[in-house]
């Protein structure tokens, strides 16, 4: 598994957390990053993404839910919602990171950890926002 892949699973692992917590979502990372990283290789690329979803989470919910019909992003599983936020971070806010690219990360990641309709459900929202964007 590439470094990028490594950061983005535990992006998405450490935003899956920050949901179950009721108390700061950065401390929430800090516990995580502490605990479960253990490549710093990880750290960089984990930095980015996980502070850039915290970040810009209204814009990323926000660019989610208006293509997402009938569905709340508060409703999405926890999964399929922190994977397309971390996609669609990349999508909107890194210029290094092609669309294509993080669509697939997404879907990829989506599908590992989530259920059998993850992958299809993430691929056609982070679509439309990448299409939006254009």
């Amino acid at each position: 598994m590439g470094v990028r892949r490594g950061a983005r699973e535990l992006a998405l692992q450490a935003l899956f957390f920050t949901d179950m917590q009721t108390d700061d979502r950065h401390d929430a990372v800090d516990l995580f990053r502490g605990h479960f990283i253990t490549d710093e290789a990880h750290l960089a690329f984990f930095d980015t993404l996980t502070e850039g979803v915290l970040t810009h989470m209204e814009a990323i919910d926000t660019a989610i839910s208006s293509h997402s019909k009938n569905w709340k992003v508060y409703r999405m599983s926890a999964v399929d919602r922190n994977a397309m936020r971390v996609g669609a971070f990349e999508i909107l806010f890194l210029e290094d990171v092609p669309d294509k690219v993080a669509i697939n990360e997404a879907i990829e990641i989506g599908k590992r950890f989530g259920t059998g309709e993850s992958g299809a459900f993430i691929n056609g929202i982070l679509d439309a926002v990448s299409a939006d964007k254009s």
